[in-house]
């Protein structure tokens, strides 16, 4: 049953790691049953490392698998809905959405139908396992938790025009790195499936089936035009695709981690509980305690999102404060406040070749150190990349820190590159602001959070927002003078 190895994980698909095995579970829209949980715990303490990695497109990832998986477990996972019964498919990349759909107070439409659709025609259509594993989909219903802004090749965002609900397509071009672009095609969203399928149909006849690494959906629009492509996925459908008349562009909306806190539902007297994981990872004994309490207080749901954290949905309001105890005995919290909310690390040189620096265990040194001196009011994006790949996040960070190695007079000295804000020549890194060692990172953070806290027009300015007003040595400069007042290092 196991198809051997490859670059990109599934559940059936096993990939070599630096600490075993990885083993990655694709769940659509990222939506959970309490069920599902206990039987990916279980497997997560027999063959892997007793935790689970939740990814930047709300997958799983069970890590240190040094056996493989058994036959028989993987078949119960597909029972309970956890796998693709056509394993030819199961390494496609996991289909994205909001995590709040059909509970978003603000949302358009419930995207989630047209998640299960998308998921259902993949399975059905072998032909797809051609496409290319990172062949990415988003749907984002317009409502306040967004992920317009995440990377993907294929985008259909809700827009209101004349009163009436439209998907608006966006389609990956140009560079690497870079948000699908607005084609200003509007779609009447029961068209979108079909239009989904020949966007499909129109890449798999432009690349070679068994070449590997297979050819990246932007790079095919790329050779033909963007232009080209879509006349012929026109040439495909039986009715006309309309364009939007109106000259102004679609303009990407960032959520900022709105998701984490209490937030109220669309649904009334029920709440959901945007719950802080760790550099997106969860023991054993949290997502038992999680589904457990899903299932005394809620429906039974939980929900990962693609900022690698987690929601408990369905919470009547006479139980939020209960439930949010119950949180924190489990070592978790719901707090914006909380350093973890945005901080970001891929697998670093523990669970990766190619990385230069132990990206997560530098991420919770500097979490610790920051825990009782800087209290955000507002989460704070840090990204630790330990290459340039940029694996655990591929869109825009307020702080990004690229891990390298340099040699100097005592030998080999890891640090990182600091990046902050973006500009529009470097979407992935932003402007470069100097480089620091491991040791000396935390307090460079902290001075730099310090002074955005300070300096910043108002509490809704962004730390990218903040950045980005300044050249970066007007940055510095305000830094190191605050430096000299606080007395820091």
């Amino acid at each position: 049953m196991l198809s051997g190895f490859t670059k990109c994980p599934g559940l059936f698909y096993a990939t070599p790691a630096q600490d075993g095995i990885l083993s990655r579970i694709r769940i659509p829209g990222g939506i959970l049953n309490s069920k599902q949980c206990r039987a990916i715990a279980e497997i997560a303490d027999l063959y892997g490392g007793g935790y689970v990695d939740v990814t930047n497109r709300a997958n799983l990832q069970i890590r240190e698998i040094h056996q493989g998986i058994n036959t028989e477990v993987l078949k119960r996972l597909q029972e309970l809905g956890l796998g693709s019964n056509n394993t030819a498919v199961d390494q496609i990349r996991n289909i994205m959405t909001s995590p709040t759909a059909g509970i978003d107070s603000q949302e358009l439409v419930d995207t989630r139908p047209f998640v299960q659709a998308w998921d259902n025609y993949i399975k059905a259509n072998s032909q797809l396992s051609a496409l290319s594993a990172k062949f990415s989909v988003c749907f984002d219903g317009g409502g306040i938790v967004s992920v317009s802004d995440r990377v993907n090749d294929i985008v259909f965002a809700a827009v209101l025009v004349d009163g009436i609900v439209y998907f608006r397509l966006c389609i990956s071009d140009g560079a690497k790195g870079k948000p699908a672009k607005d084609t200003k095609i509007l779609l009447p969203l029961q068209k979108c499936l079909p239009v989904l399928a020949a966007l499909a149909d129109v890449y798999l006849a432009h690349i070679e089936p068994n070449s590997k690494p297979k050819l990246r959906l932007r790079e095919v629009v790329n050779n033909l035009g963007c232009e080209n492509y879509l006349q012929e996925v026109q040439q495909r459908l039986a009715f006309a695709l309309s364009f939007l008349q109106q000259k102004e562009e679609f303009v990407e909306r960032i959520s900022n981690y709105h998701h984490i806190g209490i937030h109220p539902q669309r649904q009334p007297s029920l709440f959901y509980l945007g719950v802080v994981l760790p550099l997106g990872r969860i023991e054993t004994m949290q997502i038992l305690g999680l589904a457990e309490l899903a299932e005394k207080y809620g429906s039974g749901t939980l929900r990962l999102t693609p900022w690698q954290n987690i929601l408990l949905t369905d919470i009547p309001q006479q139980w939020v404060a209960d439930v949010q105890s119950e949180i924190a005995a489990l070592g978790l919290d719901c707090s914006v406040s909380n350093i973890n909310s945005g901080l970001v690390a891929c697998s670093g040189k523990r669970g990766c070749a190619a990385s230069a620096t132990d990206t997560k265990g530098d991420a919770l040194v500097l979490a610790e150190y920051l825990k009782n001196r800087v209290s955000l009011d507002s989460p704070v994006n840090i990204h630790f990349s330990g290459c340039a790949k940029s694996c655990a996040q591929h869109s825009k960070s307020d702080i990004t820190l690229l891990g390298v190695s340099v040699e100097d007079d005592n030998g080999t000295v890891e640090g990182y590159r600091v990046y902050v804000g973006v500009d529009d020549n470097d979407l992935q890194f932003g402007r470069e602001y100097q480089f620091v060692t491991v040791a000396n990172l935390p307090a460079l953070i902290e001075q730099m959070l310090l002074v955005y806290k300070t300096q910043r027009l108002n509490h809704d300015e962004t730390f990218r927002e903040f950045a980005n007003r300044y050249e970066i040595t007007q940055l510095k400069q305000l830094c190191d003078r605050s430096r000299v007042l606080t007395n820091l290092p």
